[in-house]
């Protein structure tokens, strides 16, 4: 267009025109008035984050499936990073909704937090809570925090708990996400509760392919890897056991920004809780990690099945 010789009304009315036609963003106006700027939403959306695990990301995708089948409008933000980003994230804003664990929350909002067993652990996380945010209902499907190690290493030092590890751990190396290195179920918690002081701390990911391929190749000896992940039966790895409990119950559970909530996504989501157990969440994911299907495929199949989607 040369812009020298088109009339003023003429290039005002194709900029709004073009203005009108980008899409992926959202409309500029949408019809209850709200103005997008640029990647805002609108107070109707709820924006569902993961951590930057392939499980979080899948349940992030089953709730976000099970939201926009009973019409709520959905953004997703998947593998956001640890907790210590994402709580952050939800506190601004920027997110609205993350599945999570219930033990392990409870214990970041509240250092002291005790309880061990399911119930008790939830009813401790709600106490524990920031006013603007809020848990629907637990599931009984639970994924916990485990030290893992080869059957090789299990048979050579006759472990079978984790405290079987104190005569030994002096010359192991142990390892997981960069913040178990300060969590109170990281390596403050292994020495504090079994006294467990390792050689070295490897810093790979949480309980991601790193610490799979570093366990098994030899790079640590010891591991955290989710009690769900299908690469124990696969690979034959040993659970530790954990008798003192420094891993409490880790159900997953919605956690939601308090003023978003609703009967249709309270509906919406304590039906998934309904109907998640642990087999099934092992089942999943296997199809996922295992089977390097697509989170979202593996979602909407768990939707279908349940009349959710």
């Amino acid at each position: 267009m040369n812009l020298r010789k088109t009339p003023l009304a003429l290039i005002v009315g194709a900029a709004l025109l073009s203005l009108a036609a980008c899409g992926g963003g959202g409309d500029p106006l949408d019809t209850t008035g709200s103005v997008d700027s640029g990647g805002s939403k609108d107070s109707g959306t709820i924006v569902v984050g993961s951590a930057d695990f392939p499980e979080s990301a899948l349940l992030a995708e089953i709730y976000a499936g099970a939201l926009e089948a009973k019409g709520v409008k959905v953004e997703k933000k998947l593998n956001i990073g640890s907790r210590e980003a994402y709580i952050p994230a939800l506190k601004d804003g920027s997110i609205d909704l993350i599945p999570e664990y219930t033990g392990v929350l409870a214990q970041y909002f509240n250092e002291k937090a005790s309880a061990t067993e399911s119930d008790a652990v939830y009813a401790e996380l709600k106490a524990a809570l920031p006013d603007t945010l809020t848990v629907l209902d637990k599931s009984a499907a639970e994924d916990k925090d485990a030290v893992v190690v080869t059957q090789a290493t299990a048979d050579k030092y006759h472990l079978t708990s984790i405290g079987d590890l104190k005569p030994v751990a002096g010359d192991l190396t142990l390892g997981g996400p960069p913040e178990w290195k300060t969590r109170p179920t990281g390596v403050p918690g292994l020495e504090k509760v079994y006294g467990l002081k390792f050689k070295s701390f490897r810093a790979l990911d949480a309980g991601g392919p790193l610490t799979v391929k570093a366990l098994e190749n030899g790079q640590i000896d010891a591991g955290n890897i989710f009690t769900t992940d299908p690469n124990i039966e696969t690979k034959h790895f040993v659970v530790l056991q954990d008798p003192e409990n420094l891993y409490a119950a880790q159900n997953v559970v919605p956690l939601i920004t308090k003023s978003k909530v609703n009967d249709t996504i309270t509906q919406a989501l304590n039906a998934v809780s309904a109907a998640l157990d642990t087999d099934t969440l092992t089942a999943l994911l296997k199809r996922v990690v295992i089977d390097k299907e697509d989170e979202a495929d593996v979602a909407a199949d768990f939707l279908k099945e349940h009349d959710l989607g």
